[in-house]
């Protein structure tokens, strides 16, 4: 019988960190994803898996911690939001450039600086861009459902590990904070140091009969050499364009006008749509699931069929610029977005449709 329980996004999160079988988590409070720490802490999972639950000195401790975790080939991860995400980026990029999988979390809040303990959703550039120093990639995973940040978890973990790179899960203080039904997906059990061995054979877990001991490192002092290790990455961030690209599609077979958003700007986008449709406009949603890789080959063939996009975010217009390079000029695209922890209305989503894409 399937487990069924009324949890926060940000509780969902932790419990599936257990369930997936996650050999460590190390991270620091911050509003408003404070409570994947406090929910770990109060389960005590290194009781039941014996998974490590570790509140670090600092952020910039946290995302050490996890870089030492990930070379020794666990399943480990960290969640914080926007200005501590920005204290982690360093640590992130060198764990994209030694090439080890782990799993971050950022619940962002309203920027720039200490900014708001509000949700927003600006952190999109800086999760989908590299963000830190240096030519990198995360493959980044944007949840719309308290379900969807409780099924990443897993994901999120085979996915850095397919690549062997870091996986984002960006959501915001909507999604963090807000409770629903979640069905909890089975225990998965930890693995064995026996089997990270042979499953993980680039990890540091030492000098075996079969093998000299490894070493991870991002530092190449021959540029030839630093070249080579960043055209292998470039070939690595191609191939999660071809292979693991996702997206929802709502209402689109028949759509005249579509609505691209991410994350709780798509659940809002939903009843604008209802909206829209009872007026008798055809309006559907194209949700990226994946920020990167983006969905730019399915928005393009929209381009061909539809008479315009509205991208709507909680920032200044930031993914909108992915839809528009995505468009390519063929069609017109225009951006709706509140900031700074306002949180838009359906109403003013489809007010902003009409004036800005059908006109009147």
């Amino acid at each position: 019988m399937k487990e069924l329980k009324l949890m926060k996004g940000n509780e969902a999160i932790a419990e599936a960190a257990i369930r997936a079988g996650a050999d460590a988590y190390f991270g620091y409070p911050i509003t408003p994803q404070s409570e994947i720490l406090e929910y770990l802490m109060a389960e005590k999972p290194w009781e039941q898996t014996g998974m490590v639950v570790l509140q670090a000195e600092s952020e910039v401790a946290a995302i050490n911690m996890v870089y030492a975790a990930a070379a020794c080939g666990k399943r480990t991860l960290t969640s914080s939001s926007s200005p501590g995400i920005s204290l982690k980026m360093e640590g992130i990029s060198y764990i994209a450039g030694s090439e080890l999988p782990c799993v971050i979390v950022n619940v962002v809040r309203g920027g720039p600086g200490l900014g708001t303990i509000q949700p927003s959703q600006s952190d999109y550039f800086q999760a989908t861009k590299g963000g830190g120093h240096g030519d990198y990639r995360m493959l980044v995973l944007a949840p719309a459902s308290v379900q969807e940040m409780c099924d990443f978890v897993p994901l999120g973990f085979e996915l850095a590990f397919k690549y062997r790179n870091p996986v984002m899960i960006l959501t915001d203080g909507v999604i963090g904070q807000m409770m629903e039904k979640v069905e909890l997906f089975e225990p998965q059990a930890r693995l064995t140091q026996e089997e990270i061995i042979k499953n993980t054979p680039w990890a540091t877990t030492g000098r075996t009969p079969d093998r000299e001991r490894n070493i991870i490192t991002s530092l190449y002092l021959d540029p030839y050499v630093q070249e080579k290790h960043v055209c292998d990455l470039r070939d690595k961030y191609i191939r999660m364009e071809a292979e693991d690209v996702r997206f929802e599609e709502i209402a689109t077979e028949d759509a005249e006008y579509i609505l691209v958003a991410f994350g709780s700007s798509a659940r809002i986008c939903q009843k604008s749509i209802d909206m829209a449709r009872a007026k008798g406009i055809k309006v559907g949603l194209l949700r990226p699931i994946t920020l990167f890789p983006f969905p730019s080959e399915r928005i393009s063939e929209l381009a061909d069929q539809v008479k315009g996009f509205l991208v709507v975010e909680m920032n200044l217009g930031q993914m909108v610029e992915d839809v528009r390079l995505a468009v390519n000029g063929k069609n017109k695209v225009e951006y709706f977005g509140r900031f700074g922890g306002v949180i838009p209305n359906p109403d003013e989503v489809l007010t902003a449709l009409i004036q800005k894409i059908i006109g009147g």
